[in-house]
Formats: C-alpha cells, sequence, structure tokens
C-alpha cells in the first residue's frame, strides 16, 4: 500500500541545490560537499544516543549476544559493509556482527527496493536467525517507515532481544520510537538531490555504524591504545600490519615480528602477550581469558 511520505524531512526539496542542475561540475561538488558538512554535524548532535547503543552492544557481547543490523537499500547495505569489515579489523567471529538485508545477499549487487514493503518477511528473518534475549536487533531506515525494519523490530522485541533504531527523521515522528531501547536520529535534512537517501543520509548512517562497532570494540579491550592488536593473519596486507604493531609495542625487528606470528599462531595479542610475559602460546590465551580480553591486564601494566 502506497504511503505519503511527504512529511518525512529525508524525503523534502532542499532549496539549498534547487538549481544544481545548472551547475558546472566544481560548483555540483562545492554544493554535495556542504551538504556532507551538515550530515557531520547532525552525527555530533546525537552522540548521547550513540554512546547509549554502544552501552548496549557491548552489554550483549559480554552475554555471549550478537549485533544484528536490519535494513533495505542503501540502510541495510551499509550495515552489511559494518558487519563485513569487523572479522579482519577486531578479530571477531562471523557471527558476532551479522546482517539482514532486505531482498537477501543479491540485493547487496542489484536494487530490489519492493523487498523493503513487507513486514512479515522481516520478522522472518528475525526468526531464521533464532534472535533471543542475548541479542541486539540494530533496525537501520533513513526515513523510519520501512516496512520490512519494523516487521523485524516488533518480532526482537517480541523475543526479548534490545533494540536500537538508526533514522534520520525526529524521534518524535517515528511510530515505533516508545518501542525500541534507544532511537539514533541524526537529522541531517532533505538531500541535495530530493529523496536519495543514499547521500547524506547514508554519510550519517555509515558514521554511525563505525562509531558504534568500534568503540564497542575498544571496550571489549580489541585495541591497545589505537592499535587493532586483536587482529588475525588471514592475508598479506594484515601480516604487514601485524609485524608492524609486534615492532612498536616489542621493539624487536621487522623479520622477529613474522617469527613472533608465526608461533602465535597469526594472532597478534597471543604474540604479544608471549613475548612480554615470556610464555607459550597456550600460556599466554589463558593470561588473556584470565584479563577478558584486555592486552594491559594481561601485561600487569
Amino acid at each position: 500500500m502506497s504511503v505519503d511520505r511527504s512529511r518525512l524531512p529525508t524525503e523534502g526539496n532542499n532549496p539549498r541545490t534547487a538549481d544544481i542542475d545548472t551547475l558546472e561540475p566544481r560548483a555540483i561538488l562545492d554544493r554535495l560537499h556542504a551538504e556532507d558538512r551538515r550530515a557531520v554535524e547532525a552525527v555530533g548532535e546525537v552522540l548521547d544516543d550513540v554512546a547509549t547503543a554502544v552501552d548496549i552492544v557491548v552489554r550483549a557481547f559480554r552475554s555471549g549476544g550478537r549485533l544484528v543490523y536490519i535494513g533495505a537499500g542503501t540502510s541495510g547495505r551499509l550495515g552489511v559493509l559494518d558487519a563485513a569489515e569487523c572479522p579482519p579489523t577486531f578479530g571477531t567471529e562471523p557471527t558476532m556482527v551479522q546482517a539482514i538485508l532486505a531482498g537477501g545477499p543479491e540485493a547487496m549487487w542489484r536494487s530490489r527496493e519492493g523487498a523493503e514493503d513487507s513486514a512479515e518477511e522481516g520478522a522472518a528473518a528475525i526468526a531464521e536467525r533464532d534472535v533471543d534475549s542475548r541479542d541486539v536487533v540494530f533496525g537501520i531506515a533513513a526515513g523510519s517507515t520501512t516496512p520490512f525494519v519494523i516487521g523485524a523490530l516488533r518480532e526482537a522485541i517480541r523475543r526479548g532481544a534490545a533494540t536500537v533504531f538508526l533514522t534520520c527523521v525526529p524521534p518524535a515522528d517515528v511510530p515505533i520510537a516508545s518501542q525500541v531501547h534507544v532511537v539514533v536520529a541524526p537529522l541531517t535534512g532533505p538531500e541535495a538531490i530530493a529523496g536519495s537517501t543514499r547521500l547524506k543520509a547514508g554519510t550519517a548512517t555509515k558514521l554511525v555504524l563505525n562509531m558504534v562497532t568500534t568503540a564497542a570494540m575498544v571496550r571489549l579491550g580489541k585495541t591497545y591504545g589505537n592499535l587493532m592488536v586483536d587482529l588475525r593473519v588471514t592475508a598479506a596486507k594484515l601480516e604487514d600490519r601485524g609485524r608492524r604493531i609486534l615492532r612498536e609495542l616489542l621493539g624487536v625487528s621487522y623479520e622477529e615480528a613474522g617469527e613472533l606470528l608465526q608461533t602465535s599462531g597469526g594472532r597478534v595479542k597471543t604474540a604479544l602477550v608471549m613475548r612480554r610475559r615470556d610464555v607459550g602460546r597456550e600460556e599466554a590465551e589463558r593470561l588473556l581469558d584470565e584479563a577478558g580480553g584486555f592486552l594491559r591486564k594481561a601485561w600487569k601494566e
């Protein structure tokens, strides 16, 4: 059923770009860049809500739960992107941060806009993942009305999961706002091209998702300072990064760092504890487990 979305700020006509079709390329880019700056500012206005979302996600992870993004179109694809980046960046299991995209995996590459219209399919996707009270379901819908996402959130609530809703509409105008644990609503306003929420709204969404998983992983001890010490060496680029981290923190040579990585099974954090505490791999992993994964505690700083 068609719904009049003209009241949504994300669907409005932006007076600042009303003449964009008359401009030369550089002038078009200036207008787009100015609007993107508004997206960054909008995220800055809702950092308290983002922090609440981070706390919810960290609690879920500590109880053995998962973060499950769910969205359609650009919103859903950004969830897929963030979920896919967590294992190589933070050494997480692929199941820890997941993403559900309306229309299935093929919708990542070819738009299937009609897939977002079924609340029942959104609920079924949550049931298929066997979501429970340990999990967080993180709905993403720039305009706040996507039935697939709303249906998924309502099913998650029914199952006792924690819920977060990321949208670019004022919470007062979000029908499900009172039912979820927190609404994160960076108000990016009308797009440079009317209704194209892959622009400012997409930029704000990407920023928030980056913040949530990065801050959560930091709180879980996945970094030491600003170094991603929990990475696992699964590619040449990651081996180089791992060697450089070991060199910086231990003062060893690049070659010695490579040897340490080999004996640690390609786990940077394990290699760091092995060398610092002069122990074998099993003992290093035991010390890390005892320290809750925090390198500073395992090192006894």
